[in-house]
């Protein structure tokens, strides 16, 4: 069981007999220890469920503390909610690193989490003590922090770091840390993102950038496009990729970079895919290369398959014939295009991903299921393509009609063969 310990009084007793000395009452007689007014003065000492030794100290004039710090690990004991209250005595940011460094393998998966919360996360809770995290107050006032900011991040980008921290504290929860939390709670309301419907852009606009686009860069428009590929898997496409019997492109690789250095890995997700691919891109890749042969790159390689680097023919090098990082890319290349083609850039609908929406609309348009494109695409789930594409998607209204009259004859034709007879 329980108990308290006094440290700064103990028992008298008798110097003679070595028996405990009572007072008029009955009571012991107490007399000052050696540590008598030297540190905290209650102790409660205890065993936790698994009958490892435990204490937890009160400073002086607070033994009702103590008693109801013992009389709870008593009932959390009893109930099975002990937690060790030593246990979150530990900075948010120490565990955090922890937990997501176990959490992927993948390089640029890591970099990617640890940029997130580097920016939006660590700034306000990283220096926070976990056991401080027991009630929802801290998360809540890190969420009004976050929209505060001089430049506050979307609420898109504000619900992933959101979760990211809420999946932390769920491992906190089962490394017995804290009890549970705080993120789930009724009073927490996550950053709720603006659903914004894609809206691909006009042909006409395609044709302005790919007029603009420096003649190094013009195959940015096929590739993605024409082909479907993110902008790491364009500055990674190679020719020899290509299956030109099957007419097929077979996109095994991206470009990322990882603390600054340039690396090849899987695409997305780590997968590969097969995209059909149309004559007409293979015919501008070709005459491209004539002007701009492909230029051999080897490059670390990003996974952890034993392989330390790879070397490809890459297609689209910049002019001192190496890869630019993405950044670059968009900050000297591809924003500086629309200036030129006399176009107004708009964050978040002129990025490179407009290409790809542009290669799925097509797709749609001309009857490709969603579960073809998903594939072609690699979205991790036919779920997420059908999501972000179903308003593009023909209607299927002319069709429906059609089923049903030929079950109900619509009475206005018999009326008009009726009439013509």
């Amino acid at each position: 069981m329980a108990h308290i310990q006094d440290r700064w009084y103990r028992d008298k007793t008798d110097p003679v007999t070595g028996e405990i000395m009572v007072n008029s009452k009955g009571k012991p007689v107490q007399e000052p220890t050696p540590e008598h007014g030297k540190g905290l003065r209650y102790r409660v000492k205890y065993q936790d469920p698994d009958k490892r030794e435990r204490s937890k100290s009160f400073p002086d004039k607070q033994l009702g503390r103590a008693k109801e710090f013992m009389t709870k690990v008593e009932n959390d004991k009893y109930a099975g909610t002990y937690t060790d209250p030593n246990a979150g005595n530990v900075e948010f940011k120490t565990y955090a690193v922890k937990v997501l460094a176990a959490r992927s393998q993948d390089e640029s998966t890591v970099d990617n989490l640890a940029n997130r919360m580097n920016s939006q996360a660590y700034p306000f809770l990283g220096r926070k003590i976990l056991s401080s995290f027991a009630t929802p107050e801290l998360i809540r006032s890190w969420l009004a922090w976050m929209n505060s900011r001089d430049k506050p991040v979307s609420a898109a980008y504000q619900r992933q770091v959101f979760d990211l921290v809420s999946t932390i504290l769920d491992a906190a929860v089962v490394d017995e840390k804290i009890r549970k939390n705080p993120c789930k709670d009724a009073s927490v309301r996550p950053p709720k993102p603006i659903i914004r419907t894609i809206t691909p852009w006009p042909e006409t606009r395609l044709r302005r950038v790919e007029l603009a686009l420096p003649a190094r860069f013009k195959p940015c428009i096929s590739l993605g496009a024409g082909v479907g590929l993110r902008q790491g898997e364009m500055f990674a496409f190679s020719l020899d990729n290509v299956d030109r019997k099957e007419m097929v492109y077979h996109c095994t690789r991206q470009m990322v970079t990882v603390n600054g250095m340039r690396k090849f890995k899987l695409p997305k997700g780590h997968k590969t895919r097969v995209v059909p691919l149309g004559h007409g891109v293979l015919d501008g890749l070709d005459a491209y290369a004539e002007l701009f042969p492909p230029v051999e790159i080897t490059l670390p390689w990003a996974e952890r398959d034993g392989r330390e680097s790879e070397t490809i023919r890459v297609l689209m090098v910049n002019d001192a014939g190496d890869l630019y990082t993405r950044q670059a890319f968009n900050n000297v290349v591809w924003r500086p295009t629309f200036a030129k083609a006399g176009l107004s850039y708009v964050d978040r609908e002129d990025g490179m991903h407009a290409l790809r929406h542009l290669f799925a609309s097509a797709l749609l348009a001309l009857g490709v299921t969603v579960k073809e494109l998903a594939a072609y695409l690699g979205h991790a789930s036919e779920a997420f393509t059908l999501k972000t594409y179903t308003h593009l998607m023909p209607s299927s209204y002319s069709r429906a009609r059609q089923a049903v009259n030929e079950m109900f004859t619509p009475r206005r034709s018999a009326q008009a063969a009726a009439v013509t007879a």
